[in-house]
């Protein structure tokens, strides 16, 4: 890794949190989600403080957050054991193609390893071509449909 280094979030790092949200927000480009009510500081740090949020960045020598996952670690019941749902993985357009996203994914699977996971598990949308490449080299493709119910 050249030019960049991962590391976890942790309590007092509400700036980076905020980064990580804004890398999101130019990867994804869903200002509903990122622009129109953003959290609130207390918020944040709970998230911040929050031990089954696995919150990770990308950051060059001078701190830009090039980089960006949130995963969460699922508690399972039918044995002791946990997943980790990767749910949002983001690079800056300029710094792709450099293995940003996979150190990501890798530590990710560093820290389940830690936490005694069977398994990491993440999702991508159909026809996104980039991204369903760089899992399939990294683990196996299950095909299945994903439905949002409203509460």
């Amino acid at each position: 890794m050249s030019g960049f280094a991962i590391r976890r979030l942790g309590d007092g790092d509400l700036d980076a949190l905020r980064a990580m949200n804004a890398c999101f927000d130019a990867a994804f480009g869903e200002d509903s989600d990122y622009r129109q009510a953003p959290p609130g500081d207390a918020y944040l740090r709970a998230r911040l403080a929050d031990r089954s949020i696995l919150l990770l960045v990308a950051e060059t020598p001078a701190a830009e957050v090039v980089g960006a996952l949130t995963a969460y670690v699922l508690d399972k019941c039918e044995q002791e054991r946990a997943e980790i749902f990767i749910y949002d993985l983001a690079v800056a357009a300029r710094w792709r193609r450099r293995g940003i996203a996979t150190a990501l994914i890798e530590r990710t699977r560093a820290i389940a390893r830690a936490l005694g996971a069977w398994t990491v598990f993440l999702g991508a949308d159909r026809g996104d071509t980039a991204p369903i490449a760089l899992y399939s080299k990294l683990g196996r493709r299950q095909d299945v449909h994903h439905f949002d119910i409203a509460p």
